[in-house]
């Protein structure tokens, strides 16, 4: 299709209300993205006409939402190239997927003085399941520095594989610095070492074609609602060979192929890790969300948001009093700032009341944001619904904080 914003932006309810008597500008992106109707009218249609629990049942209702689950499964195997649809396993998002393999994989392969890597950068979400196998299998987390323009120092990298190290986990692009890592150059080094590597993907999946098989990861896991889709829902993409050695996550109904008080033995993927009633709708809906990126292109969105980017880092660097954490030469469409001495919070309340939605704080990356020394950042993040327009509200809105709080 031929790329028309404001054609785009008529597929996203939520944009035409106004907040505060001002249009809303969304830039909160990187916490979760909008909703286009064919996901809102994908949600309903589910609720009013089919909704059932999926693989149990010989009715109707079940087989067509069993259908309607497994084609949403499929789809997502063909958008990030996977080998096989057993490989995608959903999850509740991105934190549930990295825990899984934390647990899982940790908890069978890792043991007592096994070195884990991952970098100064990471979301609490592939910082804290680490933590938790490290306190509980003693095993040693090892941590990639970040320059001061907020990229991984590639050489620190290097230096800090050993014959410990036993798994890498890294975040393809920082949600609060929007820096894109060179994450198959790391699977590279990581993979002649014989070292597994998963990528946290919540970042990237919006904003640019991925390729699990030509990225060559191991493990890689993204959520549905920075998709354009629901909440709740997530994926976990691991290669075969692994999942299919590691324990299930979890125990219940669905992952299960027999159990008697003696012995239980466990379903095939990807049901060997879906334990429980699963969420329907929402994989339903994420598979809608999916066919709307197919249909906008992927092309298509990442060139214009790269020139989003470009506008607005151009529009920002010249208010003097604005400083930018966070100019790594390869980023996405991040701008995370502070403003003179201004908290981002006090920063952010002013920006909402003309509309303006940003993000404020840590991002649930305090390490990174301690390392700057700094309290938080005020965050914007962009979509390909977003208007160059809007970033000129932004910048009249700084404008205006600085104004206001001098």
């Amino acid at each position: 299709m031929t790329f028309d914003v404001n054609k785009i932006r008529n597929d996203f309810p939520i944009l035409k209300q106004k907040i505060n008597g001002k249009p809303l500008v969304y830039f909160d992106n990187a916490a979760t993205s909008q909703k286009p109707q064919i996901v809102i009218d994908t949600l309903r249609k589910y609720y009013e006409e089919y909704n059932s629990n999926i693989h149990r049942g010989v009715h109707f209702l079940s087989a067509k939402a069993t259908d309607r689950y497994e084609a949403a499964r499929n789809r997502i195997k063909e958008f990030i190239n996977a080998d096989k649809s057993g490989e995608i396993i959903f999850t509740k998002g991105t934190t549930e997927a990295i825990n899984l393999v934390a647990s899982s994989y940790g908890e069978k392969f890792l043991k007592e003085g096994d070195e884990v890597i991952i970098s100064e950068m990471e979301h609490h979400s592939n910082i804290v399941p680490w933590q938790l196998l490290r306190d509980k299998k003693k095993i040693v987390l090892k941590i990639i520095p970040v320059s001061d323009s907020g990229e991984i120092i590639f050489e620190e990298f290097e230096k800090l594989i050993s014959k410990k190290t036993k798994f890498v986990s890294i975040v393809h692009i920082s949600n609060s610095l929007g820096t894109i890592n060179p994450v198959q150059e790391m699977i590279k080094v990581a993979h002649k070492h014989k070292i597994p590597v998963l990528v946290d993907g919540a970042q990237s999946v919006p904003h640019s074609q991925i390729d699990v098989r030509y990225l060559d990861c191991d493990f890689f896991a993204f959520s549905g609602h920075k998709v354009f889709g629901p909440t709740g829902i997530g994926v976990l993409y691991g290669k075969k060979e692994f999942l299919e050695k590691m324990p299930p996550y979890q125990g219940g109904g669905d992952m299960i192929k027999n159990v008697t008080f003696e012995k239980t033995t466990y379903n095939d993927l990807p049901y060997k890790f879906e334990a429980g009633t699963p969420n329907v709708a929402g994989v339903i809906g994420m598979g809608a969300a999916i066919d709307y990126i197919n249909f906008v292109g992927m092309g298509n969105i990442s060139a214009y948001e790269k020139e989003l980017l470009k506008y607005a880092t151009e529009k920002l660097t010249q208010i003097p009093e604005l400083r930018i954490i966070g100019t790594a030469k390869r980023k996405a469409s991040v701008i995370s700032f502070l403003v003179g001495n201004i908290h981002p919070y006090d920063a952010g309340i002013i920006l909402d009341q003309l509309g303006v939605a940003v993000r404020t704080g840590v991002h649930c990356t305090q390490p990174i944001i301690d390392r700057f020394k700094i309290p938080g950042t005020v965050r914007a993040s962009f979509s390909f619904y977003n208007t160059k327009e809007e970033i000129d509200i932004l910048e009249y809105g700084i404008k205006k904080v600085i104004k206001m709080l001098k």
